[in-house]
């Protein structure tokens, strides 16, 4: 393991079998004043993370033992308390949208982008303070047919999509890439039986299918 020792919601657990790809991110977010801590293997982070959830984590969907889907499923992901990113190379892209049907936040693609990934943790974090104080459902039913279907995740993407917003800006609200918003779009439209959008937005405020 490596790192500062430093408030544990300011830690970022990085979670992956190449050194190289933990020391990248180290270096990158120590720069920005958070503390970092890397693991080599899925058992060894979960341990930590149950008892000592972080600010967020990243998480490589390919590694020897258990995999990134493996973790996910472990830590029961969505209803972990902090943002899960999976760090997937170009070939990964439907792994890593399995990963988010299974509770990752979003998902990072190699080779990284040190600008880009700081600046998509501090919104996700954003979107944590956010989600913390309520701001996440304002103006959607509390019940509407097939409500207990979906993961409370989808539930804030489907507040968005709701109340009008574009996948780019739903993204920027809960701290996503529109395409893990169009992830969860299709993925809600599948559970709720909706055709189109106009065919959700109205499943959910008026409890009816068109």
């Amino acid at each position: 393991m490596m790192g500062r020792t430093q408030k544990t919601e300011q830690t970022i657990y990085v979670v992956d079998d190449e050194p190289a790809v933990r020391d990248a991110l180290a270096v990158v977010f120590e720069m920005e004043g958070f503390a970092v801590t890397g693991f080599e293997s899925g058992d060894a982070f979960l341990e930590a993370a149950k008892s000592h959830p972080p600010a967020c984590v990243f998480l490589d969907v390919h590694m020897p033992g258990r995999s990134g889907l493996d973790i996910l499923k472990a830590l029961n992901a969505d209803h972990y308390p902090v943002p899960i990113f999976i760090i997937s190379g170009q070939g990964d892209i439907p792994m890593a949208v399995t990963a988010i049907k299974y509770g990752a936040f979003d998902f990072i693609e190699k080779p990284f982008d040190a600008g880009q990934i700081v600046d998509r943790v501090r919104e996700a974090l954003a979107a944590q303070a956010r989600r913390a104080d309520g701001e996440t459902h304002q103006g959607m039913p509390a019940d509407f047919p097939g409500h207990d279907l979906l993961t409370p995740r989808e539930l804030e993407v489907l507040g968005q999509i709701t109340a009008g917003a574009s996948n780019k800006e739903a993204g920027r609200h809960l701290g996503i890439s529109p395409r893990t918003i169009e992830v969860h779009r299709a993925r809600i439209m599948e559970k709720l039986g909706a055709r189109n959008a106009a065919d959700l937005v109205r499943i959910v405020l008026t409890g009816e299918h068109g």
